[in-house]
């Protein structure tokens, strides 16, 4: 059975909770005016986070890798707490505008906190420890970012990594100068043998990576 057929994602789009308006909006305006739009989260991979995030109850959220801003809100939708607070970055100023437009336009405006540049640089800049991270940035930095994420990561933080299957290359062959495959699949190896957290991967588009920190 094709569990990726059109047919099967729009029957779980139809018994799943109803798309906001504002992310269906965002949904449309991506795919019309960004490239690579398969880059955004979608409509079942949102609602997961969503809920995700709704457990966690996090105070902190850093997302690495904003795109135009569709995972962020939906992680908004979760947040049940007064005094969260969501940080997201992304590399890539031309996307600022859009991000900027749909962040003030969604009622969780107050809490969204946008920051441009390479995470790299800008992560010991960020406030507090955090509670819940989405990682979905450069692949090529898929390890370095968990060696710096750790250590700022609460007792009983949880991580979700995008693209950890990478449209199955990860149980190919490498080809010699794949960088992104060999980054991920180092990344899956080091969280695989890291007996600090407990880890789950969920096989949902690209494969998302749960991991929580003991």
């Amino acid at each position: 059975m094709d569990f990726t057929s059109i047919e099967m994602e729009r029957y779980i789009a139809e018994h799943i909770d109803k798309e906001p308006a504002l992310l269906h909006e965002l949904d449309r305006y991506t795919h019309l005016k960004v490239l690579a739009p398969r880059m955004l989260s979608g409509h079942l991979q949102g609602t997961l986070m969503k809920m995700l995030v709704r457990m966690a109850n996090p105070r902190m959220v850093l997302e690495l890798g904003t795109f135009t801003g569709y995972s962020a809100l939906s992680m908004a939708e979760g947040i049940m707490r007064e005094d969260a607070e969501i940080h997201t970055v992304e590399i890539d100023d031309e996307l600022e505008p859009i991000i900027t437009k749909f962040f003030e336009a969604s009622e969780h405006r107050d809490k969204m906190h946008l920051h441009i540049g390479d995470v790299k640089e800008i992560i010991d800049e960020l406030p507090g420890e955090f509670d819940f991270v989405f990682m979905d940035a450069n692949k090529r930095d898929y390890p370095k970012y968990y060696e710096l994420i750790m250590p700022r990561l609460a007792k009983g933080g949880y991580i979700l990594a995008d693209n950890i299957l990478w449209d199955g290359h990860v149980i190919e062959p490498e080809e010699k100068n794949d960088a992104q495959t060999k980054a991920i699949k180092k990344f899956n190896d080091i969280v695989a043998a890291d007996d600090r957290v407990e880890k789950v991967i969920l096989p949902i588009r690209d494969g998302l990576l749960l991991i929580r920190k003991k």
